[in-house]
């Protein structure tokens, strides 16, 4: 049993109510509290949906990452965990479908860069085991594709290409990819690779100033061309031309009390979604137009109960639903946007 607790404080009521449903029951964190949203604006963004996924059984280790592969109506996820599939894949209506763990040690970022001709998933790995330190592509079946970086050993090299904790990568629809490497560890760099995987540009010192980094930790990209960046240990976003890798500002006034953790973008672009780890929170901040940076404003926030935790974040393309991964739940949540998106761009 879970309570569940809207408050819609610019309409200035208070809406409480109880869910019965028998995914929570199984939760070591959540059924022990409160859920509490909390909605800082007069209009509700995004519903909570109770019933996805159909079987949570499966979530049987730390869920650290999920992707959509909306041109296909497929959600992945990665967890943690011992003698466990590592990569479980559900359809966007909640349903299994299947569970893989070839060449997986210890998954930290996952995208689905899913074509008419091909489906593809990326997964950057961790782990301090044989496939640790790479970033990796599979297909949709875990069928093991193409490996970047040194298996099984940490480094700072660029020929060849070595990482140490890559956080998570960004996969645009031309096959250009970019990787943010060192979730605490040797690096802290933004690399754009080709879709041959030549390095086109990095940006990658430990520092505070400008285009410098501390544990960048999740990367995305807005239709304007422009490249986000979590900066999570500098509590900030940074903002890059996708194009030259040219440093376009920075935002970090709302992020005082703790860093982002993830980004992404609506698929209509309105809005930048921002996970925060240890408050257990989401904010929806406004985007910037065309030609400008400005200044953070934060038009929505979800605050989840403490020790949710959540960590990596995906926007369906397609629908706009928000999947969002949380380590201390140990499990992926649903929200369904209440207004109509325009499709993404790229789709």
């Amino acid at each position: 049993m879970a309570r569940f607790w809207v408050c819609v404080a610019g309409a200035g009521f208070f809406l409480a109510f109880l869910v019965l449903h028998s995914r929570f029951c199984g939760s070591p964190v959540l059924r022990n509290f409160a859920f509490a949203v909390s909605w800082r604006t007069e209009k509700s963004l995004y519903r909570l949906d109770v019933d996805w996924p159909k079987h949570p059984e499966y979530f049987t280790g730390t869920t650290f990452c999920v992707a959509v592969d909306s041109l296909n109506g497929l959600v992945y996820i990665g967890q943690r965990g011992d003698n466990i599939p590592k990569i479980l894949v559900f359809t966007e209506d909640g349903y299994f479908l299947r569970a893989w763990n070839y060449t997986v040690d210890t998954p930290h970022g996952i995208f689905a860069a899913s074509t008419l001709y091909e489906q593809s998933i990326w997964i950057t790995d961790v782990g301090s085991g044989f496939f640790g330190h790479t970033v990796k592509k599979y297909s949709s079946f875990g069928d093991l594709v193409q490996v970047l970086g040194t298996p099984g050993t940490k480094g700072t090299g660029l020929n060849p290409l070595q990482f140490d904790n890559p956080a998570e990568l960004y996969v645009e629809d031309t096959g250009d990819i970019y990787i943010v490497d060192g979730d605490g560890g040797l690096n802290n760099r933004l690399i754009k690779l080709s879709q041959d995987f030549m390095i086109l540009w990095l940006h990658g010192e430990n520092g505070t100033g400008p285009a410098k980094f501390n544990i960048p930790h999740s990367v995305t990209l807005d239709s304007a061309g422009r490249v986000w960046v979590a900066d999570r240990g500098n509590k900030r976003i940074q903002v890059f031309d996708k194009d030259t890798g040219e440093w376009l500002g920075a935002w970090n006034n709302c992020f005082t009390e703790e860093g982002p953790s993830s980004v992404r973008f609506t698929p209509d672009g309105k809005y930048l979604i921002v996970a925060q780890l240890n408050l257990s929170r989401l904010s929806v901040v406004a985007a910037p137009p065309v030609g400008s940076i400005g200044e953070c404003s934060v038009i929505s926030t979800i605050q989840l109960a403490d020790q949710v935790l959540p960590h990596l974040l995906e926007v369906d393309r397609k629908t706009g639903a928000l999947y969002v991964a949380e380590i201390g739940a140990k499990q992926v949540q649903k929200y369904v946007p209440l207004n109509s998106y325009v499709p993404a761009f790229g789709s």
